[in-house]
């Protein structure tokens, strides 16, 4: 079939191109390669009405838009073909103008914003430079980029992003479709989870970049600039930028600003395909990409400027992640792909460059690197595929990290490790979060050769079952440890890492597919979408409320999904589902609760999914599935290139099935508007098959059915390939045509002027110039028709009206195009063919090689099986090994070949071998010298902690003062792990214990199939001997039926026909004795049957075996027929000795058969013996489940309570931490302050010393300057203003406080003086008068420094008094909490000790007895395991030792004591004097003995302290009326976003209705034009009739034109009869192609 350009169908066409092609600005280079996908419609039996001819203009075109690529600096965005696009006409004018705008659209992405960022690689940078830009336009665009970027600049988002592509004739608008909700996350993507605060998370799913708010769930989308998706994401350390790196040809780096979110900077031309990771440093300044395949780039970005700094690939194979040194941003660190590597950024004689070294692994096997992390000596810390951690040194792995007994640190990769608050934390694929200490790693070092070191981790979260920890990020909440979790498997966790008693258990926050979504269904009734995924679960979304309802999983994963039609189901709540295995399965949504039909939107916890029925119609993955439109038929395809049909109202019940050319990718029914019933079937290799209804065969049973191939059905067949070539050939016959018909109408004019002129000789000349021209011309041949042999694959189809559907095809297919030749080392012609004869003798010697090989290990077996048999021969019948050596100095050359190297081997490693030697030695003697002082003994730090957790005081739980230690508390999550653990024990067990039944099952079948061939053997045996010589043949064991349940199941063919006979037989017999027969027929037939056979087999096996041993073990001579003779003598003795050997095996043969039934026995009874002892294990363990069980009920009741008290705890805990630490630092500033003074002192001091230096010894005015430098005056303080002077003012006596030295001066001077100090006394030195005056500036400057100190130590006294008052009050708040919680602690324990606990005792076990006999109450005992029970007595012996030990201790700290009392006597004399000499200096002092400490409490201002608990009162009392009046503010703005939310929903209505009332008015207005153009339906059919004629007319002109051509190659010698040409439409007439 050919495609049908029909008229009018443009926007129909467009307008599923845009719903379906919502993405790109311009599409990727693969589809300028391969051309755009078509979708066409179809028309059976029709050809095209018209063709576009303009072949040359679309020739042109292409060759224009090729130069175009790197040349054009157009800024229009042309519009650009997509992947998947409508043809309406079948010329390659459209490719080639898809192509131009294609490529001229490349030029102007590369060309955009130029002058922003002009570094291009060096090489296409030049090249550019030489062809297209001149010199002075180079020198223009650098002085352009050294123009630094403003800081305010940003660019449009509208710009940058990508918008869908409408054509240009097309009404669609763009805003179409609208993305309300994404439930997608592309969870395999490395560091797909970022946070830019605490609420906002950032990550990628297809061509979005989503913002999701954690706490309302709401989400912001940012759409891909290049439309072929995002790479990778990352964040600035300041939390306000974030980067965007794109996939596409040569993507950008795109970094927005936060929160505005508007693009900022763009970084080009960074890698070719798509970028791998990106990372700022430490300060944000500089940015690090890595590419992708195939280039693998690393580039360091000065992104504010959008300007590269370094370039360089980063590896041959992929890179994984890059990331900055945080402590040194010279260094960059690069994993991946077996490889890690480290770089530095280094100054060399050609400028700055990055220089890299490759990590090499030696011993350690080489491996996949995730995660690493860089530790601040520069070592670098990183994971392996197998679970352990490297860490490296110089480029070398310095040691390998393991747990103890040399397990794994992860059961799997590391996929990420980092350095948080001093600890390590790792993540691994195995779902664990574990936490090391990061002294023990950072000094870790290798303590042998295996390189390995074990460590134990700190702590450890195992987050759940079947999760894949891929990445995680901190959120920075205060008080809080919790970090975002990314699971590869589909799901975003929070995760709580504090490890302590109030924990959070990790949470799981969204739920995604892990992969794409496979098929996706909308329910007929409710907004309700199912989806699945190979990801093998099926997912149930409420998209009105934008919530996962539930979901189910399964072992393998879905592959198609249809929500069932409401006339096959009116609740329309199943859905059903195919999936890989070529299962199909029918889910009901239902309420778990009532167990109703779920027909509306619920609650999450009020729906579920649940397995209604389940077939298997195909054995390859489902593909299609489709209800007809009656729904009475189901049919599905898959990949087995089958279809198969369902009666739907018979539960489903097969029809049969047909077989397709290809696999089926869609199943179409035929619409209400067809006729008849059809299913269109539509195949991946272009194939389309139409078939009708099938026969539904009410009377046909499925026991009678052979096979469910249906062989009679009426299939359409279509097979689309390309009729491109065929397009091409057509083209170019019309234009010889059009050229034929040119030239005729020049020569027929050209005639009639001759004929004008000449006449008759006119007519002549024309006539002969006409037969020149006809020699001279020489037609071109036409072009070959090419079809491809791979036809382009469907993608989809649909019916659009009766006899007519349209198909999607991927791709146009193109001549095959040869292959360049690019690589300079490929063969030449004649190399090639020495290469391929080279190659095939190679082939032939390796087919020599292993047939070689068949036969010798056809040999080994040969001989392996020859050694077996000699081994059962009896002992002095077997050969030696020896024996079977053909030549035994080919054994003796092998072993001393093997010496000779051993030999080599150890002198090669001599050496090496003695250095190991003497480095064992010395670190022996290193490890055997003394321990350190601080060397602590590890079996003194256990005792030390046993003795701390156990030998304290011993009360009963039931005791009500016993408290609870901090270890033993429990919670409900601790006993649901000793539960789990409980269930694992006893899994493990039974399971074992299965195995070894089975093993001994398995050695039962062994024996028996032994003992039946040393039966056989026997009877061998006894058939040559007499009767009388014969010993009884033991009875041959036998397998019950019960000792194999699998063979229950078992049945051939056989089986299954004797049970039809028996049950048809059953069925026409209807006397009793029959139907007994035959009733016992099929019940136990059956199974006697298969055991029989199965029966025969053994026998037959052991019979074959028997024969075989009996052959190799004994000669038994055949006797062939003779005369009857005496025998010799010599015949006598050698019977007699076979006579002799056959006893003898005949009692060998019983004895054997008795060993293997008693070691059977003794087997069996021993495990027996294990078998009961497991039963009572078991029993004990159900008891044990109850009691845990009952436990965690009560636990889970007290749960939320001890949370409360815990918290309550903790934050008065923190409390009391913060006010200490005030406290001291309170105490800290008071001790600098108190420094300060005594420095000030020391400074006064040092003045006065300095003034007696300067007047020295013996001056008469050493007083008058003395009182100068004393005198007090009153000085105005500084003002700190420009230009002002210090004015010196009278002095005044102001201050009471003075120095040491300034009082013990003023008692020897008199205080009546007076004198003049302004004045300098005559004879007086002047100098020194003025030094004497600066230096008392300076000791009034010291004075006031000291009183300002001490009135800031007073005021941190006054702080220190408070604080420690609050202290005391919390201190006592949380003594009460802990009081509270330790009272409910016991409360708990109390009720627990009410749960009754089963313990099973023997007699023996029982020691409280009462004059010999059991007492019938045990309320009073005590229940003690052994191992307690040994612990106690053994703890009596240690108290006795002990307690002697105490009493040689009390009897030394007795003579202590009394020494100490003597000494105590001694100092209260001493006291007593020293209080009487006190006494007496306060009386002499201030006249009476005074209360030192009284006098100090007098001193605190009680009104200011009563004024400052006012103040707080009153501050407590406005903060609980603002947060009254906060809550209300928030109720209202509740209320008023509940009303808004109305108000708008009511608005939408209006909306609604205004829009239908508009289509209403429009459907009448177009009611009435159609009434009043009825009349004009004459002259349209007059129109028609016209064309027709036309038509008619034209296509007798082609047929005459035809026959001349025939005709003149029929004049010619030689000339080929091409068969004539054919109509378009008879051409229709022809049938479809199959």
């Amino acid at each position: 079939m050919r495609p049908t350009a029909r008229p009018g169908s443009a926007s129909l066409e467009e307008g599923w191109r845009c719903l379906g092609n919502w993405s790109k600005r311009r599409p990727p280079a693969e589809a300028v390669k391969r051309g755009a996908a078509a979708v066409r419609t179809f028309e059976e039996m029709k050809e095209p009405d018209d063709q576009d001819t303009d072949e040359e203009k679309s020739v042109t075109s292409k060759s224009d838009g090729k130069k175009s690529l790197r040349s054009s600096k157009s800024e229009s965005r042309s519009p650009v073909q997509e992947d998947d696009t409508f043809l309406e006409d079948a010329t390659d004018e459209t490719f080639t103008e898809g192509e131009e705008s294609y490529l001229e659209e490349d030029s102007d992405e590369e060309r955009l914003e130029g002058s922003l960022s002009s570094f291009q690689y060096d090489d296409l940078q030049s090249t550019r430079v030489s062809q297209q830009t001149p010199a002075p336009a180079v020198e223009e665009a650098e002085e352009e980029v050294k123009k630094k970027i403003s800081e305010s600049f940003f660019y449009d988002y509208m710009e940058l992003a990508s918008m869908p592509f409408v054509t240009l004739d097309s009404d669609i608008p763009l805003d179409l479709l609208t993305l309300v909700h994404s439930f997608g996350y592309d969870c395999r993507k490395r560091a797909n989870l970022q946070l830019l605060d605490n609420s906002i998370a950032i990550y990628i799913a297809g061509n979005q970049l989503i913002f999701l708010n954690l706490k309302t769930k709401e989400q912001i989308y940012l759409r891909s600039s290049s439309g072929e998706g995002i790479g990778v994401i990352g964040v600035h350390p300041h939390k306000t930028y974030f980067t965007v790196a794109e996939k596409g040809s040569f993507p950008d780096i795109i970094i927005y600003e936060y929160p505005s979110l508007r693009p900022y900077r763009i970084l080009r031309d960074g890698t070719e395909k798509g970028y791998a990771y990106v990372n700022f440093n430490y300060s944000g300044t500089l940015l690090a990409s890595v590419g992708s395949n195939p280039d693998y780039t690393l580039t360091i970005w000065n992104w504010k400027e959008e300007q590269p700094i370094l370039r360089t690939k980063a590896f041959s194979q992929e890179v994984f992640k890059v990331t900055f040194n945080p402590d040194n941003e010279e260094q960059l660190t690069t994993s991946g792909s077996g490889h890690i590597k480290f770089w530095e950024m280094a100054f060399t004689f050609t400028g700055l460059k990055l220089q890299g070294s490759l990590g090499r692994f030696g011993k350690t096997t080489t491996t996949d690197i995730e995660g690493y992390m860089e530790l601040p000596d520069g070592k670098v810390l990183s994971g392996s595929e197998w679970g352990n951690m490297l860490l490296w040194e110089g480029g070398l792995i310095k040691v390998e990290l393991c747990r103890g007994t040399s397990k794994s640190c992860h059961n799997g990769p590391i996929n990420q490790i980092m350095l948080d608050e001093g600890e390590v934390i790792t993540v691994g694929s195995d779902g664990c979060v574990r936490i090391w200490d990061f002294e023990t790693i950072d000094t870790a070092d290798i303590i042998d050769e295996t390189g390995l070191l074990e460590i134990e981790p700190i702590n450890e979260l195992q987050v759940d079952k079947n999760v894949n920890l891929f990445s995680m990020i901190k959120m920075s909440e205060t008080g809080n440890n919790f970090w975002l979790a990314q699971d590869a498997n589909g799901a975003i966790w929070k995760l709580d890492l504090s490890f302590s008693n109030i924990t959070q258990d990790p949470e799981c926050l969204f739920s995604f597919h892990s992969g794409a979504v496979e098929a996706v269904a909308v329910s007929p009734l409710t907004y309700l979408m199912a989806t699945t995924a190979l990801d093998c679960s099926v997912r149930i979304y409420d998209f009105a409320s934008k919530t996962l309802l539930t979901q189910m999983k399964f072992k393998q994963g879905g592959t198609a999904l249809v929500w069932v039609p409401r006339m096959v189901n009116f609740t329309g709540a199943e859905i059903i589902v195919g999936f890989e295995d070529g299962v199909v399965r029918i889910l009901e949504l239902y309420d778990p609760k009532g167990l109703t039909i779920f027909v509306g939107r619920k609650k999450i916890s009020d729906a579920d999914i649940r397995l209604k029925q389940v077939f298997k119609p195909h054995t390859a993955r489902v593909t299609a599935l489709a209800y007809e439109r009656d729904g009475e038929i189901l049919a599905t395809g898959s990949k087995d290139q089958t279809v198969f049909f369902f009666e739907v109202e018979r539960d489903y019940k097969p029809i049969g099935y047909i077989n397709t050319p290809g696999p089926v990718c869609q199943l179409m029914w035929s619409p209400m508007s067809h006729l008849e019933s059809t299913l269109l079937i539509i195949c991946e290799n272009g194939y389309i098959l139409e078939a009708p209804l099938p026969t539904i065969n009410l009377e046909e049973d499925d026991h009678d059915v052979v096979s469910y191939e249906i062989k009679d059905m009426c299939l359409k067949c279509f097979h689309f390939s390309s009729v491109k070539s065929k397009i091409l050939r057509s083209i170019e016959i019309e234009k010889r045509e059009r050229q034929r018909k040119l030239k005729e109408k020049i020569r027929e004019e050209r005639r009639n002027k001759l004929a004008a002129e000449m006449g008759e000789d006119g007519e002549k000349e024309f006539q002969e110039e006409e037969e020149e021209e006809e020699e001279e011309e020489e037609e071109e041949p036409l072009p070959e028709i090419f079809i491809p042999s791979t036809p382009s694959p469907i993608l989809c189809g649909f019916y659009s009206e009766p006899g007519k559907f349209w198909v999607s095809l991927f791709g146009i297919e193109t001549e095959p195009i040869p292959e360049d030749i690019e690589d300079p080392k490929a063969y030449s012609i004649e190399n090639a063919r020495r290469k391929r004869e080279h190659d095939k003798l190679m082939k032939e010697v390796e087919e020599i090689k292993a047939r070689k090989r068949e036969q010798i290990k056809a040999l080994r077996t040969k001989f392996c099986k020859l050694l077996e048999m000699n081994e059962e021969l009896p002992m002095h019948m077997q050969f030696k090994r020896t024996d079977f050596d053909v030549d035994s100095k080919i054994r003796a050359e092998m072993h001393r070949r093997t010496a000779f190297k051993i030999q080599q081997v150890e002198k090669e490693l001599a050496w090496e071998k003695e250095k190991h030697e003497l480095g064992l030695k010395k670190l022996k003697n290193r490890y055997k010298s003394k321990p350190g002082d601080d060397y602590e003994d590890p079996k003194d730090l256990q005792a030390i902690k046993e003795a701390q957790v156990y030998m304290g005081d011993f009360n009963l739980k039931t005791a009500p003062d016993y408290k609870i230690p901090e270890h033993m508390r429990i919670n409900a999550a601790k006993k649901e792990e000793e539960l789990g653990h409980l269930d694992s024990l006893v899994h493990g067990n039974k399971r074992y214990m299965n195995k070894c039944i089975l093993s001994l099952r398995d050695l039962k079948v062994a024996v028996v199939e032994e003992i039946q061939c040393l039966v056989q053997e026997l009877k061998n045996i006894q058939s040559t001997l007499h009767v009388s010589k014969h010993i009884p043949i033991p009875q041959i064991p036998q397998i019950h039926p019960e000792e194999v349940p699998e063979k229950r199941f078992q049945y051939d063919e056989e089986t299954l026909l004797n049970f039809k006979q028996q049950h048809m037989k059953s069925d026409d017999e209807k006397s009793p004795g029959v139907e007994q027969t035959g009733s016992g027929g099929p019940g136990g037939g059956f199974l006697k049957l298969s055991s029989g056979k199965d029966g025969d087999l053994t026998t037959r096996d052991s019979m074959s075996r028997s024969s075989k041993a009996s052959t190799l073990s004994l000669d038994i001579p055949k006797y062939m027929e003779f005369e009857k003779a005496e025998p010799t003598d010599v015949e006598l003795e050698i019977m007699k000795r076979d006579e002799i050997k056959h006893v003898y095996m005949q009692q060998y043969l019983v004895n054997r058969v008795k060993e293997l039934i008693v070691t059977f026995d003794a087997e069996l009874r021993l495990l027996r013996h294990q078998k009961l002892k497991l039963d009572t294990q078991m029993k004990l363990s159900d008891l044990h489940h109850v009691t845990l069980f009952q436990e965690i009920l009560l636990l889970k009741n007290f749960e939320k309570q001890e949370n409360i008290l815990q918290e309550r705890v903790n934050s008065l805990d923190k409390e009391e931490q913060y006010m200490q630490w005030k406290i001291n630092e309170t105490l800290k500033e008071m001790e600098e302050k108190k420094n300060e003074i005594t420095k000030l002192q020391e400074q006064e001091k040092a003045l006065y010393a300095g003034f007696q230096t300067a007047i020295g010894e013996n001056n008469k005015f050493a007083n008058f300057l003395m009182k100068v430098l004393k005198k007090k005056i009153k000085r105005v303080k500084k003002k700190e203003v420009e230009g002002d002077a210090d004015e010196d003012e009278e002095s005044e006596e102001s201050s009471e406080e003075e120095s040491s030295l300034e009082s013990d001066e003023d008692e020897s001077e008199s205080e009546d003086e007076v004198f003049d100090d302004s004045i300098c006394p005559t004879n007086c030195d002047v100098a020194l008068f003025e030094l004497t005056l600066q230096l008392r500036e300076k000791r009034l400057d010291i004075e006031e420094a000291l009183v300002e100190e001490k009135k800031v130590v007073d005021n941190l006294k006054k702080e220190y008094d408070t604080l420690s008052k609050k202290v005391k009050i919390v201190a006592t708040n949380l003594n009460a909490a802990e009081e509270a919680l330790e009272a409910y602690q016991r409360e708990k324990q109390q009720r627990l000790n009410e749960l009754l606990v089963v313990i099973p005792l023997k007699l023996h076990q029982i020691e409280y007895v009462v004059f010999g006999e059991i007492p019938s109450d045990l309320s009073g005992t005590l229940v003690f395991s052994n191992h307690a029970l040994r612990q106690l007595q053994e703890r009596i012996r240690e108290l006795q030792e002990e307690n002697s030990k105490q009493q040689k201790l009390n009897k030394e700290w007795r003579e202590r004591r009394k020494q100490l009392i003597r000494e105590k006597r001694e100092m209260t004399k001493t006291i007593h004097k020293m209080e009487e000499t006190v006494r007496q200096l306060m009386i002499s002092k201030f006249g009476r003995v005074v209360n030192l400490e009284a006098l100090q409490t007098l001193s605190v201002n009680t009104t200011l302290e009563e004024l400052k608990i006012r103040k707080l009162r009153k501050e407590l009392a406005n903060a609980k009326e603002m947060k009254m009046w906060e809550e209300k503010i928030a109720q209202m703005r509740w209320e008023l976003m509940m009303k808004t939310k109305e108000h708008t929903r009511k608005l939408y209505q209006m909306n609604d209705l205004c829009i239908e009332k508009k289509k209403l008015d429009s459907r009448l207005n177009t009611l009435q034009n159609q009434q009043g153009n009825a009349f004009q339906s004459l002259r349209e059919a007059d129109v028609v009739a016209r064309e027709e004629v036309t038509e008619l007319i034209q296509l007798q002109a082609e047929r005459i034109s035809a026959l001349k051509e025939e005709i003149a190659l029929l004049r010619r010698k030689g000339g080929l009869i091409l068969p004539p040409i054919r109509s378009p439409q008879e051409k229709e007439m022809q049938p479809a192609d199959l």
